[in-house]
């Protein structure tokens, strides 16, 4: 077998044809040069080239050879210029698995944001529930997992990144729209749009009418929040969401009016528990955290009362 070194040496002899051009090439003496093409010889077992009055005549077998170490070294410039790539975060592959909540809202912005300065990285971002979503992750399927809400899983950690206020969105032309909070008897005659009661949120409301002692008259029932969000739109009625759903909408046509006393609806992370983060994954979370704290519409938000609050993933961590 040949070491890189030898190739490297014979493909230099062979594209400059002489051993005094390949040592300058290479950087390295003329003997040195000699001595390793007698090496790669004896280690081959046959003659590379012929000499003929201090000329270099390549071999019909080193003529053979040569295509295939150039392709060689092509590949391994490849590989290279891959481990550069995957030192410096600028290529690899990125698995997210996220509830809709986020599929539709944050995550767009982050991997948008991600990919300007990473461009040859592959980013797969998958829609599901949260259990898939757990499950996803435990099976090596996601590298990054984004629920909202508490969700108990073998083999995931599970880590706060944010809250935000659950409460009412609302054209900005309703008469609620002019209070800084809403509470339940507020919305005791309205055409409320609610999530699926077997999800986070669908949950929230209920217990949140429930604790007001106010009935819950759900007028439309809906699985995902940007379904809601587009039903407020349309004039069908008020939706019981968190303020995640409005980071995924305009915010000209609608505001979400938190409820008082204050419902947190928590934002969080999963993750393997014990397998070692990639460099990408790692950067994408401090991406979306950028994504979270420098949003418009949050910001707007927390102006108006305190919706958004950014808590870091080290200060809050609960392991399911």
């Amino acid at each position: 077998m040949l070491s890189i070194r030898e190739l490297e040496v014979f493909r230099r002899v062979m594209e400059l044809g002489t051993i005094t051009a390949a040592a300058e090439a290479l950087r390295i003496s003329q003997p040195a040069v000699s001595r390793t093409l007698q090496q790669a010889e004896r280690q081959l077992g046959f003659p590379l080239f012929l000499r003929r009055k201090k000329r270099l005549l390549p071999t019909p077998e080193a003529q053979s050879l040569f295509p295939e170490t150039v392709s060689a070294f092509a590949a391994f410039d490849v590989v290279q210029k891959r481990a550069a790539d995957l030192q410096a975060g600028r290529a690899g592959g990125l698995n997210i698995a996220a509830i809709s909540a986020f599929a539709n809202a944050l995550l767009p912005a982050a991997v948008a944001k991600f990919r300007q300065s990473r461009p040859d990285v592959v980013i797969s971002l998958q829609s599901m529930s949260a259990l898939q979503v757990a499950t996803h992750v435990v099976n090596h399927q996601a590298d990054l997992g984004f629920v909202i809400d508490s969700i108990a899983a073998p083999g995931v950690s599970v880590s706060d990144l944010w809250a935000t206020d659950f409460g009412c969105v609302m054209p900005h032309t309703h008469p609620l729209a002019s209070k800084l909070h809403v509470v339940p008897a507020d919305l005791e005659h309205e055409a409320l749009i609610c999530l699926n009661r077997q999800l986070p949120l669908g949950i929230q409301a209920v217990r949140a009418f429930a604790d007001a002692d106010v009935p819950l008259k759900t007028a439309i029932e809906v699985s995902q929040s940007t379904v809601a969000c587009a039903l407020v739109r349309a004039g069908a009625g008020l939706a019981l969401l968190d303020g995640l759903a409005m980071m995924g909408t305009p915010a000209t046509d609608l505001v979400m009016r938190p409820f008082s006393p204050s419902i947190k609806v928590m934002g969080r992370l999963v993750r393997p528990r014990h397998l070692l983060q990639s460099r990408l994954a790692r950067e994408f979370i401090d991406t979306l955290t950028d994504v979270i704290a420098t949003d418009d519409r949050g910001s707007r938000h927390a102006d108006i009362a305190d919706t958004i609050i950014t808590i870091p993933s080290a200060v809050s961590e609960n392991v399911s």
